[in-house]
């Protein structure tokens, strides 16, 4: 075995053990946590919305209309005269840090992708994993089922990053299958650059936190998350939105149906396919073929010099 050929190889074995998937970890958004709905220019809602969770708008435009009907569940603050909208230890000072630092991760670019039927995670073998998701069109749409894969962690988190606006057809949904035991830990952060608008009966998942207004039109649903508005308002129609708790812990046990009236968390796991070794193993695993590459080197040099 020459030199060259023996380079090539130490490349091939190495060159896995290099590579780095975006991963994607829970984003604290500090005072913001304990809201369902922030709207910078105020809140108004129709018809008898549930929100599990604070309501506010910002301290210069504080109006929150249509409560009641609507209703806020105990902890959940109703804010009347609004909450600070600027720096740190604010609420919407907390949102825009963490909008900030979602949207400066770096990501796979999807393009112009969109999301569930007819594009990413729209069937359980092809759920998505955890990690941080960008795109590229002006408008991404959920339409039907996202499935998103947990891969048997209670605490995994996805981050999709939207340039500009983000839409769902009405009745899509956004299930996690795949959790690990107990309750679900984990975050979905929707960092939207424009508006975001929920179609009608949408059952949702995750934290949107937008540039411009937010919309949930009828019936709409959001578990394990919140709707906040950076610049904008956000409009309700007879909605039901469920915040993790201080520890960030959704209302139900892992596979045990929706996510707070969102949609549903711990569904089913997905049929096996083959998958990439874990880096320990991929790393004994190449460890070994080095060992014996090089031993076959050195008795060709040998034999060689012989």
């Amino acid at each position: 075995m020459n030199y060259r050929v023996f380079s090539i190889l130490v490349l091939a074995l190495a060159l896995p053990l290099l590579t780095v998937s975006a991963y994607a970890d829970s984003i604290s958004i500090g005072t913001a946590a304990p809201f369902g709905v922030l709207g910078e220019a105020g809140v108004t809602n129709t018809g008898p919305s549930v929100i599990h969770g604070s309501v506010a708008g910002s301290s210069g435009t504080p109006a929150v209309t249509g409560f009641p009907p609507g209703s806020v569940v105990a902890p959940g603050v109703l804010y009347t005269a609004g909450v600070a909208n600027s720096g740190p230890g604010t609420p919407f000072g907390d949102a825009l840090a963490a909008y900030n630092y979602a949207a400066g991760l770096s990501g796979t670019n999807e393009g112009t992708s969109g999301l569930g039927s007819g594009g990413l995670g729209a069937t359980l073998v092809s759920a998505l994993t955890t990690g941080v998701y960008s795109f590229t069109s002006s408008t991404v749409l959920l339409n039907g089922t996202l499935f998103l894969n947990a891969g048997g962690n209670s605490n995994a988190s996805w981050i999709f990053q939207v340039p500009a606006a983000l839409t769902t057809a009405s009745a899509s949904s956004v299930q996690v299958i795949n959790t690990g035991a107990g309750l679900f830990t984990g975050a979905i952060t929707w960092d939207v650059g424009s508006s975001a608008t929920l179609g009608t009966t949408t059952s949702f998942l995750g934290s949107i936190i937008s540039k411009a207004g937010d919309s949930l039109n009828n019936a709409a649903t959001i578990g394990c998350g919140r709707v906040i508005s950076l610049n904008a308002s956000v409009t309700l129609i007879n909605n039901i939105i469920s915040t993790p708790d201080s520890n960030g812990k959704c209302t139900q046990t892992a596979g045990s149906g929706p996510g707070g009236s969102g949609g549903t968390i711990g569904g089913p796991t997905p049929p096996p396919v083959i998958s990439t070794p874990e880096p320990g193993t991929l790393a004994l695993l190449s460890s070994g073929l080095l060992a014996m590459v090089f031993l076959k080197f050195r008795k060709s040099q040998v034999s060689s010099l012989a």
